[in-house]
């Protein structure tokens, strides 16, 4: 198998990207692979930047001489894997540049403004309620303190990237208006609530049949975890996170220095 491209120059995003693939029909490869894998291959190196459009999967099918299903198929497996973005009116495109983070006490949402994205927030859930005796210990409160808990998906791209989980004390938590159009800390921050140190911890994890509806990535596929713990100047607590992330878009950077 051997492909070749016939893309048009970076600036031309809008012309379908139409790759030229030889499929070899007695390998035990299945065609749907043969597709994916040299487009995947574009991607990673670069040679398809971000935003570019892809072919449709009927032009593609009809080309090659492939099912449907079988483009279908191999569009979706880059999909799944964060390569390819799908969107209705919009057509297929190399998902936008991976987001690395470097670890400091600052807000995802302020983050990605200043990296150059335009991040979206849904806000999934908003709920009062007393707290229970694990809510408590977290929030360092008495059982019975009245809380919220919100869940939120944070997108880029009108791609999901996040789903975040955070629990705060009722006289303090930010309205469901205000969180819907900004970052949580930027909210707290209107009401003088500044963090001044948090504990934190990074994990990974596969993502279960709950992450994978959330994020519109396959289940299995790999996360990244982090639970913050927030405080203010007179260490209390502002906030705790429980958040997970799709690990094709993200990563957490950390900056070392010697002794």
């Amino acid at each position: 198998m051997t492909t070749t491209s016939t893309s048009a120059a970076d600036g031309e995003a809008d012309q379908p990207f139409i790759p030229q693939i030889d499929l070899d029909r007695d390998s035990a490869d299945p065609l749907y692979r043969q597709i994916s894998q040299p487009l995947e291959e574009l991607i990673l190196s670069g040679a398809l930047k971000a935003g570019r459009l892809i072919e449709d999967e009927v032009s593609m099918a009809q080309r090659l001489s492939v099912s449907r299903p079988t483009a279908r198929r191999a569009l979706q497996d880059l999909v799944a894997r964060g390569l390819l973005t799908r969107r209705r009116g919009a057509g297929t495109r190399v998902t936008p540049s991976h987001v690395r983070r470097s670890l400091s006490l600052t807000s995802l949402n302020d983050d990605l403004v200043k990296s150059g994205f335009k991040p979206h927030t849904q806000v999934m859930s908003y709920q009062v309620r007393l707290a229970n005796d694990e809510e408590a210990a977290l929030l360092h409160c008495e059982e019975g303190h009245e809380i919220v808990r919100i869940e939120r998906l944070r997108l880029i791209d009108e791609r999901p990237l996040a789903f975040m989980s955070n629990l705060l004390r009722a006289d303090i938590a930010p309205s469901l208006t205000q969180l819907s159009q900004f970052g949580l800390y930027a909210c707290l921050d209107e009401r003088g609530l500044r963090p001044v140190a948090a504990e934190q911890a990074i994990g990974a994890r596969s993502a279960n049949d709950a992450d994978a509806s959330r994020l519109a990535i396959s289940a299995g596929a790999a996360l990244l975890t982090m639970q913050r713990t927030a405080y203010d100047a007179r260490e209390q607590v502002i906030e705790y996170g429980s958040h997970v992330y799709n690990a094709a878009l993200y990563s957490f950077q950390f900056n070392l220095t010697a002794n």
